[in-house]
């Protein structure tokens, strides 16, 4: 465990333990309620899963994500459905509230209609994130200027890796609006990424390095693959 550049690494052996330290985290959540971010991608979901099975009383949560594909919510490609998979379906104490992206409504009206669904909500309670090869996070592509958005909490975006389906995402302020930012991250072909957004200096090439709690704490969990270049 290191800290740099107002960032905690913790490195797991591997993916699977990076998956269980995240999953804990989660629980505890779980138990103090609030708001909490949810994040899409592969990497997440056993996270999830286990999570379900440390708590099953997740009824003082109310459930957000970071971003969506503009898909509907039963399609393969959406971050809602993994999650209501891995996690929502699996506990026996239903969230408080489950606030959906509306991805299906397209990336303008789905990021307006999640704009309302925020109502005065401005700071979340825990903000999981992942973070792309490209160093991308949640719907933040690099060298992008949705990058440069400070004025909207949510906002459409252009896919810009597979698959290539629009998106609606948080933008850079609101990632970093929490209690807690907390990264997850494995597989050797994040390490590049991982070095770039957590050990290098801040860089729109590098979105993730963007991402730091303000008036908070930001938590990077790695797996001993994605941590080989820090």
């Amino acid at each position: 465990m290191a800290r740099g550049r107002e960032i905690e690494i913790v490195v797991a052996d591997d993916a699977e333990g990076a998956a269980r330290i995240v999953a804990e985290r989660l629980a505890e959540a779980a138990r103090a309620g609030g708001h909490i971010v949810l994040t899409g991608g592969t990497t997440p979901k056993h996270a999830y899963e286990l999570a379900a099975e440390l708590e099953q009383d997740w009824s003082g949560v109310e459930l957000w994500w970071g971003d969506e594909r503009c898909a509907p919510a039963d399609d393969e490609n959406s971050n809602y459905n993994m999650a209501r998979v891995a996690l929502i379906d699996r506990v026996s104490g239903a969230p408080k509230k489950v606030h959906r992206m509306r991805g299906e409504l397209g990336r303008d009206a789905g990021a307006l209609a999640y704009e309302e669904e925020l109502g005065p909500l401005h700071r979340f309670d825990l903000m999981l994130l992942g973070l792309g090869p490209d160093g991308h996070v949640a719907s933040l592509y690099p060298d992008q200027p949705t990058l440069d958005v400070t004025d909207r909490r949510v906002i459409g975006a252009e896919a810009k890796l597979e698959p290539f389906i629009d998106r609606v995402t948080l933008t850079i302020p609101m990632l970093r609006a929490a209690d807690e930012v907390l990264f997850l991250v494995a597989g050797a072909d994040k390490a590049e990424a991982a070095k770039r957004a957590f050990a290098d200096e801040p860089s729109r090439t590098t979105p993730g390095s963007l991402v730091r709690a303000v008036d908070g704490k930001t938590v990077a969990v790695l797996d001993a693959a994605a941590a080989a270049l820090l």
